[in-house]
């Protein structure tokens, strides 16, 4: 995967954009409906790698299971996760974890 796949699954998802709060090769995915990050990913690093949210429980059984993925990068590493993107996992699991870290974070309806 590259960081071209990578930005289009991001901004793919409902009210997701696109900022370089760190500079020009960082690229931070957020929510425009309450400005909360969801994807991290360092556009010049090699091997592109991409840091998301993650259910600390899946996050532990993702770090066991494939040795791609590892504690997020300076991030809270209970809840984040920072996945190696250069090919060994496939691009379906990618989107995955993509959309199970923007469920995380999306903004929620208020009850009714």
């Amino acid at each position: 995967m590259n960081a071209n796949e990578l930005s289009r699954i991001c901004l793919a998802l409902p009210q997701a954009f696109e900022s370089f709060p760190f500079g020009e090769e960082t690229s931070v995915f957020k929510t425009s409906g309450n400005g909360k990050v969801f994807a991290i990913s360092t556009l010049t690093d090699s091997p592109l790698s991409v840091t998301l949210k993650a259910d600390p429980e899946d996050s532990i059984a993702l770090r066991e299971q494939y040795a791609e993925i590892a504690p997020g990068y300076h991030m809270n590493k209970k809840h984040w996760i920072t996945v190696d993107l250069t090919g060994s996992l496939s691009t379906r699991l990618i989107e995955e974890l993509v959309y199970a870290s923007y469920a995380l974070v999306r903004p929620r309806l208020p009850r009714r």
